[in-house]
């Protein structure tokens, strides 16, 4: 063996290694991608079913949507014993044009109590300056704050829905359907870098 093969070796060696190395972290990041498209997909879903309840419930909902500036949906579970709980949800944004951002929220309680509690919640923004602060800056919902729906005209507001914020409306849904007190208090909202 030749002195300019022997030096060609360790070459080959390593991109022998580098090619081996990159067909076993191929189908690893192939199953990420496939687990964030069907998280991604089971939010879609939640979002449409929940939308669809929202207007069996509150027909004047969808046109309060539709003319918004932007919305979002999330689902929540959250539990508590004895003086703490908390609870997390995820969801989605969308704007005017369609597009998505997928966000998370991490609710905190304090107090006494025992429970364990499902909600949906639907956010409707009448201004893109609404909207684009609560995605791009996140939200936080004080553990302070009671809202609760309005009956009758409201204004340039969503039907049955609470008014939080000057151009934000609330609507939050149970399993017995609309709620006419907020009880997602202590709330943080924010993209879920994951999968956006």
């Amino acid at each position: 063996m030749n002195v300019f093969m022997k030096a060609q070796l360790p070459i080959v060696s390593m991109a022998l290694l580098l090619g081996a190395a990159l067909l076993t972290l191929s189908p690893i990041a192939d199953a990420q991608d496939k687990k964030k498209d069907a998280e991604r997909a089971e939010r879609n879903k939640m979002a449409n079913d929940t939308l669809q309840r929202l207007y069996k419930t509150e027909p004047k909902a969808k046109a309060a949507i539709e003319k918004a500036a932007g919305y979002a949906v999330f689902s929540n579970f959250g539990m508590k014993i004895l003086v703490a709980g908390g609870g997390s949800g995820q969801g989605l944004a969308k704007d005017k044009a369609g597009k998505v951002t997928y966000m998370k929220m991490l609710e905190m309680q304090a107090g006494l109590g025992f429970g364990v509690k499902k909600f949906r919640l639907v956010w409707v923004f009448d201004t893109p300056d609404a909207y684009n602060k609560f995605v791009n800056s996140g939200w936080e919902l004080g553990s302070q704050a009671t809202v609760s729906a309005k009956k009758g005209d409201q204004g340039a507001g969503a039907a049955g829905a609470m008014p939080v914020s000057p151009g934000i409306w609330l609507y939050q849904l149970t399993d017995d359907g609309l709620a006419l007190e907020l009880t997602a208090k202590g709330t943080k909202y924010s993209k879920d870098e994951a999968l956006n």
